[in-house]
């Protein structure tokens, strides 16, 4: 990218959280961003002006990323708006409902895996060809602690297609290197965003803060320096790498 050139990032989901949280910080830094969002416009509509005052150039894509069609047109849309795509921050993601495995549903299972796993998917094949095809860029997957752990009792799927992001990071790592695109993860543990009451629970981070090693859960500002870091040609050589960013 030519030093005077402002990178452009997609994230998903960033309208609220951690993918807001993102957002502002990569405003910060000098990104431009195309950020998706589902339903709530007015959230995303309030980050985008924070961005821009920030100095970003802003634009908002609606899209329900179980929607695969829909997931598939988001990187030509930003791209269209932005003139380039340097980076992409898949964040965009559901728990399910918490509770025990055995009382979750197929149909649950279906849409973690729609949302969390297959629409990164066709997201990230779209973003490859962007990139490749103007020299290269980087993407982070945002995962999550859980997928080392299993989340017994909680949320067994959203662990299985977390572990299932993880390994697109590192397949795609290592295949699209040579073509100067580089693609990590950061794997945040239980931190207080509105995922928790989406899957029934949402008071949940409190629940769990005795027993964290620091004590508390964490917030979405305590993830946003992995990721622009990773974006960030400090991180020219980091390729395959999961942060995790778990309080221990």
């Amino acid at each position: 990218m030519p030093s005077n050139e402002r990178p452009a990032t997609l994230i998903t989901g960033g309208s609220r959280g951690i993918g807001a949280a993102i957002a502002r910080r990569l405003a910060r830094d000098g990104h431009d961003l195309a950020l998706t969002y589902r339903e709530r416009r007015h959230e995303a509509e309030a980050v985008a002006a924070e961005c821009r005052e920030l100095g970003s150039q802003v634009v908002l894509l609606q899209a329900d990323l179980a929607d695969l069609d829909r997931a598939a047109a988001i990187v030509g849309e930003g791209t269209r708006e932005l003139g380039r795509l340097t980076g992409l921050v898949n964040n965009a993601g559901i728990t399910g409902r918490i509770g025990p495995f055995l009382e979750t549903t197929v149909d649950e299972y279906e849409l973690v895996f729609r949302i969390n796993v297959i629409a990164p998917l066709v997201i990230t094949r779209c973003a490859i060809a962007e990139l490749r095809a103007h020299g290269g860029g980087a993407i982070v997957n945002i995962s999550s602690g859980a997928a080392s752990t299993g989340a017994p009792n909680t949320y067994i799927p959203y662990a299985m297609s977390k572990a299932a992001l993880n390994l697109l990071t590192v397949g795609a790592a290592k295949e699209f290197a040579a073509d100067g695109v580089r693609v990590n993860t950061v794997s945040p543990g239980t931190t207080f965003t509105e995922i928790h009451a989406a899957a029934g629970r949402p008071n949940a981070p409190e629940e769990r803060a005795p027993g964290l090693p620091m004590g508390r859960a964490a917030y979405p500002e305590e993830m946003v320096g992995a990721v622009a870091y990773l974006l960030s040609d400090d991180a020219s050589y980091t390729n395959g790498a999961d942060i995790k960013i778990t309080g221990g």
